[in-house]
């Protein structure tokens, strides 16, 4: 009896480790066969719509509750990013949608605090820059005193000094950009881009050694527009730093574009210095003629000795949208400040120096131009301008 009852328990120990090999072998089989078959998506599964619907609505409704209140910066906007190509959008912005593209910009002062949409009480339509040293402070606080709250005032400091500036209310609500020992048409290249100054319809590029008791920015400007200047410069006063007839102010009309010069000076009625031409001194811009004009800078023209000459390559027709406004008149006081920004070299004095750069990017730059224009010709066979 004892010896049957011990073989039944070892048959029935047999039986239960062939059970659980059995179930192993199984799984491990069950493991690598579901393993290489391909993922199989519901959409390929013939499974009523109605089920598929409530279980992504399920899902989703979890998923989403499972995040409410865990939203951070980061997650906003993380959705998946469509694939944009705009050919037509500005060089650079071709990946962005069409409508979030702002391809311009200005000069507006902006507050740190608040709406965007109320920190702008008045735009200003017009835009006045004069590049300025400390010595000329109060010549250019009455010149800022002649210009409406229309007009934005933008200084370029070519001796490093700002602070100082700030006894004057007007400052604060100026553009200030320092950098020491540059013009004004350097500043203009950097600091002017079309694109920037967009918003202004006229643009004023001034010197600071101007007079302006008789000006008045307004009635300048309605008078540039009622003749359709596209460049134009106050009248000067005839009795001191004057250098051309054409910029010579004439007592007897609101604005002239011609003139008659020295025998030989002009090859024709229509060209500079006898028409389509205002000095650098203190000159105007329609914000389409500065575009062209911005453009045809160069980069290492500072003085700008030569580009009067060639601005009316930048309207058309130049003999009737260049001209002089007789009757907004200022005078041209010569102080030569910018003389002493130079450095003495070879024993000569600072202003000698800068005389004979001035003189240099003349030549320099109307080479420029002419191989310029033969290189055009050139290749498009058309005539001379």
């Amino acid at each position: 009896m004892g010896t049957i009852h011990r073989s039944g328990t070892l048959k029935k120990s047999n039986d239960g480790a062939r059970l659980i090999i059995a179930t192993l072998i199984g799984l491990v089989l069950g493991f690598f066969v579901g393993a290489s078959f391909p993922a199989v998506s519901l959409t390929k599964i013939n499974l009523p719509s109605s089920l598929i619907s409530s279980s992504l609505d399920v899902a989703s409704s979890d998923t989403h509750s499972s995040n409410e209140g865990d939203e951070s910066l980061e997650s906003v906007g993380s959705g998946s990013v469509p694939k944009v190509y705009v050919p037509t959008n500005p060089r650079g912005a071709e990946l962005l949608p069409p409508g979030i593209v702002v391809s311009q910009s200005d000069l507006y002062l902006r507050r740190l605090w608040g709406e965007p949409s109320e920190d702008l009480k008045k735009k200003p339509k017009y835009l006045v820059t004069f590049t300025v040293g400390l010595d000329q402070m109060h010549n250019i606080n009455a010149a800022v005193k002649k210009f409406s709250e229309d007009f934005m005032i933008m200084l370029f400091h070519y001796d490093g000094r700002t602070s100082e500036w700030n006894e004057f209310e007007w400052s604060k609500n100026a553009i200030h950009i320092s950098v020491r020992r540059q013009t004004k048409w350097w500043y203009a290249k950097r600091f002017l881009h079309p694109d920037i100054v967009e918003a202004y319809e006229y643009i004023f590029i001034w010197d600071e050694d101007l007079g302006v008791e008789h000006f008045n920015g307004e009635k300048y400007i309605t008078l540039v527009k009622k003749h359709g200047l596209e460049i134009s410069q106050p009248g000067l006063e005839p009795n001191n730093g004057l250098t051309w007839e054409m910029t010579k102010r004439r007592g007897d009309r609101e604005v002239h574009t011609d003139t008659e010069e020295k025998p030989g000076w002009c090859s024709d009625p229509r060209l500079p210095p006898c028409a389509a031409f205002v000095e650098i001194m203190a000159p105007v811009f329609s914000r389409k003629a500065w575009r062209c004009v911005w453009h045809m800078i160069q980069n290492d023209l500072v003085h700008g000795w030569g580009l009067d000459f060639a601005l009316r390559r930048c309207v058309e027709p130049a003999h009737e949208k260049i001209g002089v406004v007789d009757s907004q008149w200022i005078v041209h006081q010569v102080i030569p400040s910018l003389g002493n920004q130079g450095e003495s070299e070879n024993g000569k004095a600072p202003w000698e120096g800068v005389r004979a750069r001035c003189r240099n990017e003349w030549a320099e730059f109307q080479s420029r131009l002419t191989k310029a224009d033969e290189a055009y010709l050139a290749r498009s066979g058309k005539e001379t301008f």
